[in-house]
């Protein structure tokens, strides 16, 4: 399998603070990995170091193969928005309606501006966008983040049911036991570094936290 992204020695953080340490990933063709830990230790920072969003970074981020590391990337909020090359915008109808019916909610919403939506509405928002593309490399940020616990499960098995095809994605998450036996490889962030490597799907939680020799706080 080639590699889709390609982290090497990144460091970044905002101003003064330092949030990745010297952390290196590889994802490749067709994984779905699972990046866990607690509030506060870089997940989030990590998906946005790759999206050239940090206040600053250092180190080198490939995507197949192609630096894009110091990137910057931002755009609008509405659901169109996510079509924006020419092949997906000319499909933008039937890829709205794919959307929908893994977001049967945002049926009634279309209309609304995203500012006066709630947290979990927005988060579809956000996911939807991203699916109206044929992205090489989804980057998935506390998917369950303001979801029921029925709708989050929902929206794990949709992005599960996903064809990467000749893409991956990586998926940033507190909850240990929504992406376990899911995801293709999970590995711990603990204080900006990723701890104890790729860990297998099936192996229990208590050794995904432990793995490494390590003993951190449940993720």
């Amino acid at each position: 399998m080639s590699d889709v992204l390609r982290i090497e020695d990144l460091s970044a953080g905002y101003g003064p603070l330092g949030v990745l340490h010297s952390v290196d990933l590889t994802v490749r063709t067709g994984e779905r990995v699972g990046i866990v830990g607690l509030n506060g230790h870089g997940k989030s920072t990590l998906l946005r170091a790759v999206a050239g969003l940090t206040g600053w970074q250092s180190g080198s981020i490939k995507l197949n193969g192609v630096e894009i590391g110091g990137t910057r990337s931002q755009g609008p909020d509405h659901l169109d928005s996510g079509a924006y090359t020419k092949r997906a915008w000319r499909e933008r109808k039937q890829r709205r309606e794919h959307v929908l019916a893994i977001f049967p909610p945002l049926q009634k919403l279309l209309n609304q501006p995203v500012g006066k939506l709630s947290g979990g509405e927005r988060r579809m928002v956000s996911l939807g966008r991203g699916l109206m593309d044929d992205a090489k490399l989804l980057l998935i940020d506390e998917p369950s983040l303001g979801l029921a616990p029925k709708i989050s499960k929902g929206l794990l098995q949709a992005l599960m049911q996903i064809d990467l095809k000749d893409g991956a994605m990586v998926i940033a998450e507190q909850n240990l036991s929504l992406l376990e036996g899911r995801v293709s490889r999970l590995i711990g962030l603990h204080a900006g570094k990723l701890k104890g490597g790729a860990v297998t799907p099936d192996l229990p939680t208590s050794e995904v936290i432990h793995h490494g020799g390590h003993p951190h706080p449940q993720y």
